[in-house]
Formats: structure tokens, sequence, C-alpha cells
């Protein structure tokens, strides 16, 4: 029988997933809306029903690490700032998801996403199996035989669909272990990655399946008979490269935690404190009903 899995959350993916999914006038006692951490909170909650895991870790991290800035300044330089009405629930949220049993990680420098990574890489070398909440494309490159990726779309109510390492592979043409090259080529808008001129999903996937690596594609590019690919890729080799490193993902140092379920009772009590009283219902019900 397989052993249960480690579930760790991108917890600032989920939060503003959850924010812009649901309106504004899902508000607390204090009048104050409550939607991402409302949100939030059903979208791991399905997991966990879902998977039963052996525990659950919601992991945080600043939003762009220095190191990241520092090879590559505009990296989420152009993301906009929090709105105003998240920034309350973003700070309630470790407290507040704590009080369901769940392990809050965090950390200085690195990001949420080395967090996920570290932690899934871990649990799958110690013998056990993980599951990424996320809604970043980027997590792809964790899926391995051990480390599956829920992967939440832009309909939050739609659930999450687990990739594993055959449907990376099947949607992007890459393994998991290239997909920080192919974000290098291919470029992410959504960290402001532009990626090697005028190369796409299906030039960046066949580039590595012919040549190997990012660092083969650049060995070989002075040989590729396309005269605008070639000099895209020869002018710009420190750039990609410096890409690839900001893609990939760095070990966070932390590991697994120990076995925790979910404390249905007190997850309910913080839910109602909150004013989720829909929430706080559905989780006495369950109780009620041993699921």
């Amino acid at each position: 029988m397989a052993p249960a899995p480690l579930l760790v959350v991108d917890t600032p993916s989920m939060l503003y997933r959850a924010f812009f999914a649901l309106p504004k006038k899902i508000t607390g006692a204090d009048g104050k809306p409550v939607n991402a951490l409302l949100g939030t909170a059903n979208l791991v909650l399905r997991e966990v029903a879902e998977y039963s895991p052996r525990a659950v870790v919601l992991c945080f991290g600043p939003d762009a690490a220095s190191y990241r800035t520092e090879l590559y300044p505009p990296y989420h330089a152009e993301r906009p700032e929090m709105p105003p009405e998240l920034v309350p629930q973003w700070d309630a949220a470790p407290e507040f998801f704590a009080r369901f049993g769940w392990t809050v990680a965090d950390h200085d420098s690195l990001e949420a996403d080395d967090l996920l990574g570290t932690l899934a890489r871990r649990e799958g070398e110690a013998g056990g199996r993980a599951l990424i909440l996320t809604g970043d494309r980027d997590m792809f490159q964790c899926a391995t035989g051990s480390v599956g990726v829920l992967y939440v779309s832009t309909k939050v109510s739609g659930g999450a669909e687990l990739l594993d390492s055959a449907a990376v592979e099947d949607r992007y043409g890459v393994p998991p272990a290239l997909v920080p090259d192919f974000i290098a080529l291919r470029g992410d808008p959504s960290d402001g990655l532009p990626g090697a001129k005028g190369v796409g999903e299906k030039t960046a996937a066949e580039l590595l399946r012919e040549h190997g690596s990012l660092e083969d594609v650049l060995e070989a590019a002075i040989g590729i008979s396309r005269p605008k690919l070639r000099t895209a890729l020869t002018g710009a080799r420190e750039q990609l490269l410096a890409f690839k490193e900001i893609a990939t993902l760095q070990d966070a140092g932390v590991e697994p935690p120990p076995d925790a379920a979910t404390n249905v009772e007190a997850a309910a009590e913080a839910a109602r404190e909150r004013g989720m009283e829909r929430l706080a219902q559905r989780l006495e019900e369950s109780r009620e009903s041993g699921a």
C-alpha cells in the first residue's frame, strides 16, 4: 500500500487565485473581506479529502528572492502591488491555517517555490510521496515518480489537476528536469522573463529534444541554419543561462514535518471566528460523520 502523501501548498498562489476568484463581498464579522482565506481553505480541504495526506505544509516566502533579482533586475518587477483588501488576509493566513493543524513554513530569502520543491524532493528521498498544490507551472519541474503536481487552473472552483512526470512531458514536450531550460528559452511573462527572441513553446521543446539541455542548445547554436534563431540564441547566451538559474528551484534547507492530521474541530472554530459560518458547519459535519 502506498504511503499517505505529504501535501505542500503554494500559499501565495492559492491566496491570489482565491482572492480574484471569489467576490470581496464575502466578509467576516468585522465587515472586512475574507474571500482569499476562505477560498484557500476550501482548495486545500478539497485535496485533503481527496488524498488523505499524512501532513499539510503551507509555504510562504518573499515575492522575489534577492539572488534572482540580482541575476535579472526586471524579474517580478512588473507585478502589481498587492490589492489592499488582500493585505490583512495575507497577514492573517499563517495563524489562521496553523489552527487547522497544518504546518506553516516560511523563508527570509528564498521563495515559497523553493520551499515547496525542497520539501517534496526530500519527502521522496525518504521513501514517501508528495503532492504540490500550486497554480504555478514552474513547479512542473518537480514531478517525479514520487512527486505529483496538483495544478490549479484559473478556474478555482474546478479543483486541481494531478500531473505526473509523463503528463508534464506530454504538455511541454520535454521531461520535468528540463522545465527550467524550457522556461529560459520560451520565457515566462508572469515572472518577467522574456526568453529567447522569437522562441515559443514549440521551438523551445524542439531545440531541447534535439540537443538536450539549454547549455547543449547554446553550444550547437552557431550551427543552426535559421539566421534569426541562431542570432537569438548566440546573442543572448549569458542572459538565457541566467534565466535558467532563475527558473531552477533552490534547496531551502527544510525537512518535512512529522505526521499531523487536520484538526477539524479547531479549524471549525477558526472559521467561525472569521465569520465563515458555512465552512465551520461543513467541518463540524465532516467530523461528526467521520469523513
